[in-house]
């Protein structure tokens, strides 16, 4: 396979920049259904199949594609399966479909690939990829065309790939938003155990402390918690399969997170003793240096200054916020917003520019909003 840039590719051509001709969609769940729906919108064809009949009615009727007919002819197959029986579809369209290009969207590259050489499957025209996008429920109905816009998407692409079959499937990320970033198959999985599969693993492992949890424990909780744990409502059957097919990269981080614990823990045993509190420091500061290292809005490693400002809990509120922002010409980066239970109004995290800080802050006062806090306090 190529060798991983980790960067987005060179900028596409006019014919990378659209997708042509019928896309056949295998798999009608989240992403398959959230792909129909963007391709069907810019008035592509789009056929979906799935095994099964309601999930495929379902999306249907939604709106993400139309049934296959027998004269169908796709110049590009999406498969879009549960992780231990993609390879499987991979294999079958290949053989159904000589000319089309096929492409799949699991979240783990490595294993179906060395499936597929295994059975001495002609690769020519399959080419892996990967969205980074979704949602924590999936299904059909809980599709949307814009969940890959401003978001990667992986490329996995040999020596063997043409320039026509890597422009359609990399005009198909472009097509609905996302940016196209070519990695092998080996660097992706590794990328993914530490952005995305070990993430899900602590945000299950954390929640699933409050089961026995005191009910007067959880009244407590407040957005820095809800944020920590928000992917927990994962379905257990998807991740199962995810976990598996990329367990040694996982079990890498795991091993690493777990030594990293329990230095922690060794040093809040003894507090008092000689470096306890400096390992604590440590690692609180070690974690502000890799949260500045995450891309931010359109990918830039940038840092923002937030401002929380205190909202009524009344309709219309929100939106003169916003629009006396705009009048103050300040952008808004990130917005977090965050309800205390019981109160009568929110606190609205607005994330700036430095420069934005001070005439945000400024402004806003002036207007009779009341600021709860900023960075710099």
């Amino acid at each position: 396979m190529s060798e991983s840039t980790g960067t987005p590719t060179r900028a596409a051509s006019p014919l990378a920049a659209r997708v042509h001709g019928t896309v056949r969609i295998v798999g009608a769940g989240l992403l398959g259904s959230s792909i129909g729906h963007a391709l069907s919108s810019r008035g592509v064809d789009v056929c979906l199949d799935d095994a099964s009949p309601s999930q495929l009615r379902l999306a249907i009727d939604y709106g993400a594609g139309r049934r296959p007919r027998p004269d169908d002819d796709p110049s590009l197959i999406v498969v879009a399966v549960p992780p231990d029986v993609t390879a499987d579809v991979i294999e079958r369209e290949l053989l159904q479909h000589p000319d089309a290009v096929v492409t799949d969207v699991a979240s783990v590259k490595l294993e179906p690939l060395r499936t597929l050489q295994g059975r001495g499957i002609d690769l020519t025209h399959y080419i892996g990829s990967h969205p980074l996008a979704g949602r924590e429920r999936g299904g059909a109905i809980s599709a949307r065309a814009d969940i890959f816009v401003g978001r990667p998407w992986v490329v996995c692409r040999d020596e063997q790939t043409s320039a026509a079959d890597l422009a359609l499937v990399e005009g198909l990320a472009l097509e609905l938003g996302a940016t196209p970033v070519e990695m092998t198959p080996e660097d992706h999985d590794r990328a993914v155990a530490l952005v995305s599969h070990v993430p899900q693993l602590i945000a299950s492992l954390l929640a699933g402390r409050f089961v026995d949890a005191p009910d007067g424990s959880l009244r407590l909780a407040g957005q820095g918690v809800r944020d920590t744990t928000r992917i927990a409502a994962s379905a257990p059957e998807l991740w199962v399969q995810i976990l598996g097919a990329n367990a040694e990269p996982v079990v890498d981080v795991l091993d690493a997170l777990a030594a990293d614990l329990s230095s922690v823990a060794a040093a809040l045993r003894d507090p008092e003793a000689p470096g306890s509190r400096r390992a604590v420091a440590d690692t609180i500061r070690r974690g502000n240096d890799g949260v500045e290292r995450l891309p931010g809005k359109h990918g830039q490693n940038r840092r923002f200054e937030q401002v929380v400002v205190m909202v009524d809990d009344t309709p219309g509120q929100l939106g003169r916020l916003f629009g006396e922002l705009g009048e103050l010409e300040v952008n808004v980066e990130d917005l977090r917003l965050e309800h205390s239970p019981g109160a009568q109004f929110g606190l609205a995290e607005i994330s700036v520019v430095p420069s934005a800080l001070r005439r945000a802050v400024d402004g806003l006062e002036a207007r009779g909003w009341k600021i709860a806090s900023t960075t710099n306090d």
